[in-house]
């Protein structure tokens, strides 16, 4: 089973603003970019058929907090840790931090709630208990690595 996943990433230079900083959209890419890596470590994607059905995970919300800018250039890591798996959604925490080997220092942290849905043909999505094959890999990490909220 799985709690956590971990990316590395260079900052590229159209994820900056006028100020040369990382705009702070760009994070919210970046925890996606981690979350469709963390589904695809499991075997699966955000958009799954299983048996005849499409499952997809829309946000329900989304947050990030900043402690530290990133730059163009910068290498860093996002570190993503399951919070919470109810019947129909997944809670992650996002971590963003520049690589061990270089100081760790952190850069911000964020969140997605999503729920799982499946996804008709005339494109209509209706909540959808996370199938059996997905919430079996799928683990709440341990207290010790989540952060107070």
């Amino acid at each position: 089973m799985s709690y956590e996943f971990r990316i590395r990433r260079r900052v590229e230079f159209s994820e900056t603003d006028a100020a040369g900083i990382v705009h702070f959209s760009s994070y919210f890419k970046y925890m996606e970019s981690a979350e469709h890596a963390f589904f695809r470590s499991l075997g699966f994607s955000v958009v799954t058929k299983i048996g005849q059905e499409m499952y997809g995970w829309p946000r329900v919300h989304a947050e990030c907090d900043f402690s530290a800018p990133l730059h163009f250039e910068d290498e860093f890591e996002v570190h993503l840790l399951v919070r919470e798996v109810k019947s129909k959604a997944l809670v992650f925490d996002f971590h963003f931090a520049l690589p061990e080997e270089i100081g760790g220092r952190r850069i911000g942290r964020g969140s997605f709630t999503t729920v799982c849905v499946t996804k008709k043909p005339d494109g209509t999505m209706t909540s959808s208990t996370i199938p059996e094959a997905i919430a079996r890999r799928i683990t709440v990490a341990p207290p010790e690595l989540l952060e107070p909220r």
